[in-house]
């Protein structure tokens, strides 16, 4: 992030939303909003937003699966596998 380019005042969001949407999109780099001087809010580009969505889930799962790791809580490939034959083989 660019201090100097990356945050705005809620005026300039008001006045220039147009050429700040194009911005954020060409350069997908998130743009702060602030109000009074303080940060208030975040302007980002549809993509970027989807690409940490998903990455915040995928850190998601991997601390999941560390918390079974920690608790015992795992099966060896094998057990998988045998499990799902059997499934399928009822079937």
């Amino acid at each position: 992030m660019k201090i100097t380019t990356d945050i705005k005042p809620v005026t300039y969001l008001k006045t220039n939303a147009a050429a700040l949407l194009e911005h954020i999109n060409e350069t997908h780099r998130p743009v702060v909003i602030t109000q009074n001087g303080e940060p208030k809010g975040v302007l980002q580009d549809p993509q970027s937003f989807e690409n940490m969505r998903n990455a915040l889930g995928i850190l998601k799962l991997i601390s999941q699966g560390e918390q079974d790791i920690k608790r015992g809580a795992t099966q060896t490939q094998k057990m998988i596998f045998d499990r799902m034959e059997t499934f399928l083989q009822g079937k």
